[in-house]
């Protein structure tokens, strides 16, 4: 799409022939939207304009590259979660609605402490959990923890924490392996982590996910269950008595992990659904 150079190219004649050549209306839109700088309001009320030429060629750098098989999410640069827009690349995982919901139960389990509430989320890639923890909870009282392993996810989050406006000075980010990365003395209200859950060699992985996302962020050994291994035990030492620990799990992960949280002494263990009706998150609070 390079030879657009004519004045007399509009918004709407550049939408029509994006999503000619990739063949989806919707993405077209998007990618067209993210070129002009612009909301989908304004984007629908100036299709009629004329774009300037590096908006132009910003569309037709994000047309080549989703016709390479990139995920539109990376193309984008954004992606929503929640109430937030995250920037997104090859550093972290695509948020996922699926996450949302375990967002969303680390949320409602955290309101429930009413003065004060930790919440650390544990690998956090682009800090979707967390900055969502942090963007929802009350302003006073609420600390949020954002972790990971890998500087270069901690620099997406980062980059994250402005969308979160003011909540943003109730959140701490700390590089390490796990619980490696908190203070000793921590005492977190929720735990929650979307940790890797993909057995090495699964054929269930899409092949998109595999050949785009990072491989740290999606693989825990020959059953997908290593990172539990650790997570689950390690949590006890960094919760309160009454705290909780929020994992997202793999869709026939449910069974195993909810033993791994038995053999552990947890209690009130949960499995919960994603909106496929499939097992996608365990909770359960602290061994007494």
């Amino acid at each position: 799409m390079s030879e657009h150079t004519d004045v007399t190219v509009t918004w709407r004649g550049l939408w029509d022939e994006t999503a000619s050549v990739i063949g989806d209306r919707q993405h077209a839109r998007w990618m067209c939207e993210t070129a002009s700088s612009t909301d989908p309001e304004e984007f629908l009320a100036g299709l009629d304009q004329t774009p300037m030429a590096r908006m132009v060629s910003h569309l037709d750098a994000m047309v080549a590259r989703y016709q390479t098989g990139e995920p539109l999410q990376y193309v984008l640069g954004s992606w929503s979660f929640r109430r937030l827009d995250l920037n997104v690349d090859k550093r972290v995982l695509i948020p996922r609605p699926e996450t949302e919901l375990v967002a969303e139960v680390a949320i409602s389990l955290a309101l429930a402490f009413n003065d004060e509430r930790t919440v650390v989320d544990l690998g956090t890639g682009s800090g979707a959990i967390g900055l969502a923890c942090a963007d929802e909870l009350p302003l006073d009282g609420t600390t949020v923890w954002l972790t990971d392993a890998s500087s270069d996810a901690l620099d997406v989050a980062r980059a994250n924490l402005a969308g979160v406006g003011r909540a943003a000075r109730n959140v701490r980010v700390a590089l390490g392996n796990w619980f490696a990365a908190l203070p000793d003395d921590l005492e977190a209200d929720v735990i929650v982590s979307n940790p890797p859950y993909v057995a090495v060699g699964s054929v269930d992985l899409e092949t998109n996910v595999g050949e785009w996302e990072p491989k740290d962020a999606l693989f825990a050994g020959a059953d997908g269950l290593n990172d539990y291994r650790v997570i689950i035990p390690g949590a006890i030492d960094y919760l309160r008595p009454d705290g909780w620990l929020v994992l997202e799990i793999g869709y026939d992960q449910g069974s195993a992990v909810s033993a791994l949280f038995e053999q552990q002494g947890y209690r009130k263990i949960e499995v919960r659904q994603d909106f496929a009706k499939l097992d996608r998150i365990v909770f359960a609070k602290r061994p007494a």
